[in-house]
Order: structure tokens, then sequence, then C-alpha cells
């Protein structure tokens, strides 16, 4: 690795550092059915989410919802308390696409038809709502 390649991933890894979040790779489901899910949650206070993905009806729901309880503890680890109601937020979190599986499924006259199985990748970020409004009151 060149020198000021191997800077840059230095930066990159202590940026990491101070930002809190989880990731889900591989997950087998389309992007587009993770997304729905995604979407319900974006933005809101982690609490609100955990319910929200708890009596949702999507498949998908169980998996988001096991990613953000590892969000929440990793961001208890690193700051060596537990979070408190209305304390954590969804910062971001977005789906990527992962690798796609290729299969063939017999078809008539011969032919074949190509099945897409799809995959993705989560990231969730979380992080505590600033003190700002609280010091100017």
């Amino acid at each position: 690795m060149g020198a000021r390649k191997k800077i840059s991933a230095e930066k990159r890894k202590e940026a990491l550092k101070s930002l809190y979040f989880a990731k889900l790779k591989g997950c087998p489901s389309s992007p587009r059915k993770m997304r729905y899910v995604v979407d319900m949650i974006r933005g809101k206070e982690v609490n609100h989410a955990l319910g929200i993905l708890r009596f949702s009806k999507k498949a998908a729901a169980y998996d988001v919802e096991k990613l953000l309880r590892s969000a929440i503890a990793n961001w208890e680890v690193k700051n060596e308390r537990k979070a408190e109601d209305g304390e954590l937020y969804i910062t971001k979190v977005f789906v990527d696409e992962g690798v796609t599986l290729k299969r063939m499924r017999p078809a008539p006259q011969g032919r074949g038809y190509r099945i897409r199985k799809r995959s993705n990748h989560v990231t969730l970020f979380v992080d505590a709502i600033t003190n700002d409004v609280k010091t100017e009151e």
C-alpha cells in the first residue's frame, strides 16, 4: 500500500471511531423490499422505530430490528453507559445492492428462464440528540 493511500485509510478509520453504526451484509432479500422497511424508520427515535419494526408485517423488518438493536448496543459500548429514553435517533440509514445469484429455471419448449436471487447490504447510523437546545434555554 502506498504512503498516501495508507494515510487516507487511517483518516477514514479515525473518522469512523466517532460514529455509531451497524452493518448487515448479504441479507437475502431484494434491496427494493428492504428499502420499504428502512424508509419507515428513517429519522425516527430508536424506541419508536423498534415499535414500528416489531409490528410490521414485512419479513425484512425482523432483520432491520436486529440491526437497530446492534447499533444501539454499539453506541452504549462506545459511550460506556445505557441510552436513555428519547436520547438516540436514527441519523442515517441506507440500503446497497449485494451480490446476485443467477439461477436457471426450466421453461416450456426446452427454454430456460433466468432467476435472479438478489441480496442487499444495510448500514444504519444512530446518534444522540445534540444538547445545544438544552443549553440555550
